[in-house]
């Protein structure tokens, strides 16, 4: 069984945020989905739970971060190229985003981002296939 992921960010307005989310082109499991929390799929074994700030609160003893004064975490999704890259953060800036940074080009990667509704920080990233590939070398 491959071993799974999930992100759990606070949101203010979960309504807003699933709009949002919506659309940039992901789903989301009715199953785990309520008045409380989201579960945003990113990939068979990645998913991102948006929860209510309050709901939130039920799973830690710390104050919740204000995420458009301080960085609690940074989201980083990969694309299968640099254009997809750019409509990701476009479609975001067009749902109410922030602009991050202007996009930036390392030559083997290529990166991008966002602030959502929230202020989480998304950063969208394409690498070269022939540069993440990993060789005995490597391990």
């Amino acid at each position: 069984m491959a071993t799974q992921i999930y992100v759990n960010l606070p949101v203010k307005n979960l309504d807003k945020s699933l709009r949002f989310f919506k659309r940039l082109g992901f789903a989301f499991n009715p199953r785990f989905t309520d008045e409380n929390a989201a579960c945003m799929i990113v990939s068979d074994d990645s998913y991102v739970m948006l929860l209510v700030e309050d709901f939130f609160k039920t799973f830690t003893p710390h104050p919740i971060c204000d995420a458009t004064r301080s960085t609690e975490v940074i989201v980083c999704l990969s694309c299968e190229s640099r254009e997809a890259v750019d409509l990701m953060v476009s479609n975001a800036l067009g749902a109410g985003a922030r602009m991050h940074r202007a996009a930036k080009d390392h030559g083997n990667m290529y990166q991008h981002g966002f602030l959502d509704l929230d202020g989480h920080l998304w950063e969208v990233m394409y690498m070269e296939p022939t540069y993440v590939q990993i060789g005995p070398e490597d391990v």
